[in-house]
């Protein structure tokens, strides 16, 4: 059987099986987060020897990781379409500044979420247009929106941290259910969606199919630019959530928040297996990759490590992360060439 994508039929090694390249992927970065614990363990026996401070930090990169997290869920959608989202932070801070604004607050928690979520999806709107509608490339479309977004939530704002008086947003950050802090259920409710929607749905077969060949989607019927609209909306979406995530975490919204998050984002989404080009990524590796960095940012605040040194890693690891995905993706391709199976499809989903 000469299957382009499983490429079992000369029973490669695990390298050069696309079939394993997700649980091969995952078990990687299960390791990374092994790793940094032994280094936390070595640099902090102290802490680390204490079970209940180890069960609680966990809990705090899990929390931290959480706002990220969704964003990255939306990203991740993105690049699986063949895009890209530079304008995610910024429209983090303009959904919190605008749902923590006196008018805002005095509808209550219900009105600061629409207003969160309307801000979000209308920004992530106008990103699709241009993109879809007006060929902008979606690197410089985001660009632009990213200027234009911390600009605007600087003027709503007028350059001032606004306070959110608002109880139960406030109180959000400190909810546990079961012991689970509430943040953290929400991202995986938010993850859980996400799988369903790339993995089980035709918008997410369409998502693939679009990143891996968009000319080949719109001669097979679908309708790329309605498609890519959507993407974006969903992007939006999820900075909405996210903002109020934020908001409830800090009791506050200002126009500088959630900066470098869309550059946390890709990473996340890179290091979990998505390719940059388009057409194949998964929600499960994303979120490892999330946790990867939340777990790097965590254990250089233990080791009392400066912010530089670990933006240096941070940038390292991504390095590394494509290096590893383009090397791999082409002994693949020399592996189906060598004994003369169809060439791995960029657009083949992974459920893992």
């Amino acid at each position: 059987m000469k299957d382009g994508v499983a490429l079992n039929a000369a029973g490669p090694r695990w390298w050069k099986n696309e079939s394993a390249e997700g649980l091969w992927r995952n078990l990687g970065l299960v390791g990374v987060l092994l790793a940094l614990f032994a280094i936390g363990a070595v640099i902090r026996p102290d802490l680390y020897g204490n079970i209940d401070w180890v069960t609680n930090n966990m809990m705090v990169i899990l929390t931290q990781a959480a706002a990220i997290g969704v964003v990255t869920v939306g990203m991740t959608f993105v690049i699986i379409g063949g895009g890209i989202d530079l304008s995610v932070g910024a429209l983090i801070a303009l959904s919190g500044v605008w749902a923590t604004t006196v008018a805002t607050q005095s509808f209550g928690p219900a009105g600061m979420i629409f207003t969160a979520i309307a801000v979000g999806v209308g920004a992530g709107l106008v990103n699709g247009l241009l993109i879809a509608y007006g060929r902008l490339v979606p690197f410089i479309a985001t660009l632009a929106m990213l200027v234009a977004a911390r600009g605007l939530a600087a003027a709503i704002s007028g350059k001032q941290t606004q306070v959110s008086n608002d109880q139960f947003i406030n109180s959000l950050a400190k909810e546990r259910v079961l012991g689970v802090p509430l943040l953290v259920i929400i991202l995986l409710v938010v993850a859980g969606l996400g799988w369903v929607l790339l993995n089980r749905t035709t918008f997410g077969r369409r998502t693939i199919a679009i990143g891996g060949n968009a000319e080949a989607a719109r001669l097979a019927g679908i309708n790329v630019r309605g498609h890519t609209m959507l993407l974006y909306a969903l992007s939006g979406l999820c900075c909405g959530i996210a903002a109020i995530m934020l908001t409830s975490l800090a009791t506050s919204s200002q126009a500088a928040a959630a900066e470098l998050y869309e550059l946390d984002a890709i990473a996340a989404a890179i290091i979990g297996g998505t390719l940059l080009s388009g057409g194949r990524g998964t929600i499960v590796g994303s979120l490892f990759g999330v946790i990867v960095f939340s777990a790097i940012t965590n254990l250089f605040a233990i080791a009392n490590l400066p912010t530089e040194v670990q933006n240096m890693v941070k940038g390292a690891i991504i390095v590394v992360a494509v290096l590893i995905q383009q090397v791999r993706f082409s002994s693949v391709t020399q592996f189906a060439r060598r004994h003369g199976l169809s060439r791995p499809k960029a657009g083949t989903p992974q459920q893992t």
